[in-house]
């Protein structure tokens, strides 16, 4: 049975440098007319949480999702380039995707808090767009609470694959949030305490396999067959 392998993006994969939060505080303007006075509230929530606390932050009623929604994707397609210029691709990103894309059996995507578009960004600025399957993923307007994206990614997995409804998940992210979401979605979880959680913080969340980075691609390759009961 394949093994779907769902990355998160911000400080597991890459460092957005505070180019985040700029897409944020863009996207609140654009919408409420006036400058944030208040930054975005991120570690692990997804994007209809940040921008709805953002929104609460400023004693404002939030407006529709489909009217932040177009704010936050053209907020995220102007700062591409300053993403690439400031920020940076993770020791031993790059190879961990390309060692999960070429491993047979194991289908890889994303887990993020960020819109399917500002996640198309974030992976493009770097040249990693092209190791995961995008279109899989779950995303940031696909439900509030990040646990519920694992299912939406299942089913998105399967539609395209051909995947069974019971085939093992596993989660690899930097934040107690992606720890919680596997947990709380029947989905293994891989901790990397790569962001600004520690590695204590990472197993008292829940983690049992955290790792400090993403440069032993060994170790985590031999971690990821073994869920699918592959020997390393």
């Amino acid at each position: 049975m394949p093994l779907i392998v769902l990355w998160d993006i911000d400080h597991t994969l890459i460092e957005n440098s505070g180019v985040s939060k700029e897409i944020y505080a863009a996207a609140f303007e654009g919408v409420a007319g006036r400058a944030a006075g208040h930054p975005a509230r991120t570690e692990g929530r997804t994007d209809r949480l940040i921008l709805l606390g953002m929104f609460q932050d400023h004693g404002m009623e939030p407006p529709e999702w489909e009217v932040i929604q177009p704010a936050l994707e053209a907020a995220g397609a102007a700062r591409e380039a300053e993403l690439a210029r400031r920020g940076w691709v993770l020791p031993g990103a790059r190879e961990a995707l390309a060692a999960v894309a070429a491993e047979p059996g194991m289908i890889s995507s994303v887990l993020t808090g960020n819109v399917q578009a500002n996640a198309r960004v974030k992976l493009r600025a770097f040249g990693l767009d092209g190791l995961v399957d995008i279109e899989c993923g779950g995303y940031g307007a696909d439900a509030t609470d990040r646990a519920d994206l694992v299912d939406v990614a299942r089913i998105r997995v399967g539609e395209a694959y051909g995947t069974p409804t019971e085939a093992p998940v596993v989660l690899i992210g930097d934040t107690p949030r992606d720890v919680q979401a596997a947990l709380g979605s029947g989905a293994h979880v891989i901790a990397v305490a790569s962001g600004v959680h520690s590695a204590d913080e990472l197993e008292e969340s829940g983690a049992s396999t955290v790792l400090a980075d993403l440069t032993d691609v060994a170790t985590l390759m031999c971690h990821l067959r073994s869920l699918t009961h592959a020997v390393c």
